[in-house]
C-alpha cells in the first residue's frame, strides 16, 4: 500500500496518483480509502461512474461508510466541483477530511480538461491551511502528456509507483490560472452581436428566449439559458462599466454557447466556484448560478474586459 499521508490538523496536502491499470487504480485509491476509515475519518470519494463501482466492490461492507459521487454528473462543469468538496469538508468541520476527485479523464474536451487544470490549481488556494487531504488520480496511458504533465504543477506532491514524492514542476496557482487563460476560439461563420446597457434586461431576456425557441433545448434547459444569461447580463450593468454585449450560436445541434463580453475585472479566481456567503452584500451569486446552471463555463479577462463563455449541452 501506498504511503499518503494524511493532513496534520490545519494542514493541507494535494497528491496526485497517476495510475496505469485497474490494478494500481484500486490499490492507490482503495488503500487511500482504507486507511481513512481506519483512522475515523470522513472519506468522500468523486470518480466516473465506472471506477466508482469497482470501488464498492473492493471494499465490501466498508463501502456503506463512504460518500459517493460520480465525477461525470458533479464535475460535468468543473467549476462545480470545488464547492461540492469544500461543503463536504465542511459538514465535518474539526475532523481532517479525506477525498478522492477526479476530475480528468479520457473523452474530456480540451475547454473542459482546461477548466479542470484551473480547478486542480486552485484547491491549492481554497483550501490552504484546512485540515484534509484530496488525492487526484490520473490515468496515464489514457490522457495525453500534457495533462499529466499539468497535474505535477497543480499538485504539491505525485504518487508514483507506491511513492509519494515532492513534485518538483509545482507552480503557484496564481501562475496556473494565468496559464489557462488562453485565447477562445472563435464560432464559424458571422455571429451578431446584440448590445445592452441599463434599464434593458428585459431585452436580454426576450433576445435570448427568441433565439433558444430555433434549438434543440429542451423547454426547462431554454429557461436555463435565459436565467444564465440574465445573470451575466445584470453582473455587467452591475460590475462591467454599465454595458455588454451578447452573442448565441450553436455547436453542430448538441449544444449551444451563449457569450457575454463587457468591460469588467474578475478580482477573486474563486468567485463562482464557491457557494457565496447570503449574509455578503456582493457575494457572487450571479456567476454562482451561472456555474449551476451551465454545462462549461469559460471566463477570460483582458485589458479591455472581461468574456464569459456558457455552454449547454442539448442532450
Amino acid at each position: 500500500m501506498m504511503n499518503v499521508s494524511a493532513s496534520a490538523p490545519g494542514g493541507f496536502v494535494h497528491p496526485a496518483l497517476f495510475y496505469r491499470g485497474q490494478a494500481e487504480y484500486l490499490a492507490g485509491v482503495g488503500g487511500f480509502v482504507r486507511a481513512a476509515l481506519a483512522a475515523d475519518e470522513p472519506v468522500l470519494v468523486a470518480v466516473p461512474a465506472p471506477r466508482l463501482e469497482s470501488l464498492r466492490d473492493g471494499l465490501g461492507v466498508d463501502a456503506a461508510e463512504v460518500t459517493w459521487t460520480d465525477m461525470t454528473q458533479l464535475g460535468r462543469n468543473p467549476g462545480r466541483i470545488l464547492a461540492a468538496l469544500q461543503e463536504f469538508a465542511d459538514r465535518h468541520a474539526g475532523r481532517p477530511a479525506r477525498i478522492v476527485g477526479e476530475p480528468i479523464w479520457p473523452g474530456r474536451t480540451q475547454a473542459e480538461v482546461l477548466e479542470a487544470t484551473r480547478h486542480e490549481a486552485l484547491i491549492n488556494t481554497a483550501f490552504a491551511g484546512r485540515g484534509a487531504t484530496i488525492l487526484c488520480p490520473y490515468d496515464v496511458p489514457g490522457l495525453p502528456a500534457a495533462v499529466v504533465s499539468d497535474a505535477r504543477r497543480t499538485h504539491p506532491t505525485v504518487i508514483v509507483e507506491d511513492k509519494n514524492l515532492p513534485s518538483a514542476e509545482y507552480a503557484d496557482p496564481s501562475v496556473v490560472w494565468a496559464d489557462c487563460d488562453r485565447p477562445l476560439p472563435e464560432p464559424d461563420g458571422g455571429v451578431p452581436r446584440f448590445g445592452y446597457t441599463h434599464g434593458e434586461l428585459g431585452e436580454v431576456r426576450a433576445y435570448t428566449g427568441a433565439w433558444a425557441r430555433g434549438t434543440a433545448l429542451s423547454t426547462a434547459r431554454r429557461g436555463d439559458l435565459i436565467i444564465a444569461v440574465s445573470e451575466a447580463a445584470a453582473n455587467s450593468l452591475a460590475h462591467g462599466g454599465g454595458s455588454g454585449s451578447l452573442r448565441l450560436w450553436s455547436t453542430d445541434g448538441t449544444g449551444v454557447v451563449a457569450e457575454i463580453r463587457d468591460g469588467g475585472h474578475l478580482a477573486d479566481p474563486l468567485a463562482g466556484r464557491r457557494r457565496p456567503s447570503l449574509a455578503s452584500a456582493n457575494g457572487g451569486r450571479g456567476l454562482w448560478m451561472i456555474h449551476q446552471l451551465c454545462d462549461l463555463v469559460e471566463i477570460r479577462a483582458s485589458d479591455t474586459g472581461l468574456t464569459l463563455r456558457m455552454h449547454m449541452t442539448c442532450a
